[in-house]
Order: structure tokens, then sequence, then C-alpha cells
């Protein structure tokens, strides 16, 4: 995965978007940050991972790699604002999906508060490693952030 590639495709959409709404100068982290959590929800309710009460298996792929791929574009956006870039890395998993959602989670909450490299490249690495826990290689996750971020661009433009 070409990870520069994305964070440059991202501060194009962002100052797009920035542009678009009056928002050029504006702190937008706090936003970004809950923006993100709900991804990370929707993304959750997606895979129905936690949903031991239900036998309803999870939504399509393609459906689940698109709400993974909403929570890449606010991870990019949050490294770009706040001046913290890396590059995806191998760690442990959790024992469960259920497990890593919860770290990944953690995780947003402590570079929301410290906003550090360190706690930035744990977010990235954790959220990373959840997608390869539900079977998303690197360069299908590119290709599909690709055309998500054509896909955001278009609902700018018809007032989304």
């Amino acid at each position: 995965m070409n990870i520069e590639k994305l964070y440059n495709m991202q501060r194009g959409l962002d100052e797009y978007i920035e542009k678009g709404h009056d928002l050029e100068g504006v702190d937008l982290f706090d936003q970004k940050v809950l923006a993100l959590l709900v991804e990370i929800g929707e993304l959750a309710n997606e895979t129905r991972c936690f949903k031991f009460w239900s036998k309803k298996g999870p939504s399509e792929r393609n459906v689940i790699l698109e709400e993974f791929v909403d929570g890449v574009h606010f991870i990019l956006s949050l490294g770009l604002l706040t001046n913290n870039r890396a590059e995806p890395e191998k760690e442990a998993s959790a024992e469960t999906a259920t497990v890593q959602f919860l770290h990944v989670m953690e995780s947003v909450h402590a570079f929301q508060k410290t906003k550090s490299e360190d706690d930035y490249g744990l977010l990235l690495n954790r959220y990373f490693t959840l997608g390869d826990m539900l079977g998303f290689s690197s360069d299908e996750v590119e290709r599909a952030y690709i055309a998500k971020n054509e896909v955001n661009y278009e609902r700018q433009q018809s007032g989304y």
C-alpha cells in the first residue's frame, strides 16, 4: 500500500471540504475524532462481531470494506491535522474482533488526549490490524480507499 499517496489524497479532500464549507482555519479535531468513533461503530455494527444475541450474520464483505475505509479517511485526516504520519505496521491482534474494536477505540481516546506521534501510530496500527482480522489486504484497502475518495468528492459536489 502506498500510504503517502493516501495521505496526499486525503489532504486534497480535506482542503476541498474545508474550502467548500468555509471552514478554512477552523479547528475540526474534535469533530473528526467523533466522526471516526461513529465510523468505527458503524463498522462494528456491519461485522456484527459483538452481537451475541443475534443469529444474523455479518453484512456483505464489500459493505464491511467500505465502512472500514470510511475509518481510514478520518484516521488519515487526523494525522494530517496534527502533523502525524505513520506507515501501518503489523502488530499482534487481539483474540477476537470485538476486543480489537475495543483496542482501536481505546487508541482513539488516547490520541484525542495527547495528539502524540506515538498514540497516532498505535491507532493506525491497531486499525489496520483490525482490517487484517476482517480479511482485507493492504492493496484491497488502497483500492477501496481510492474508490471511496472519489465518491466523497461526488457527494460534496452534489450538496451531500
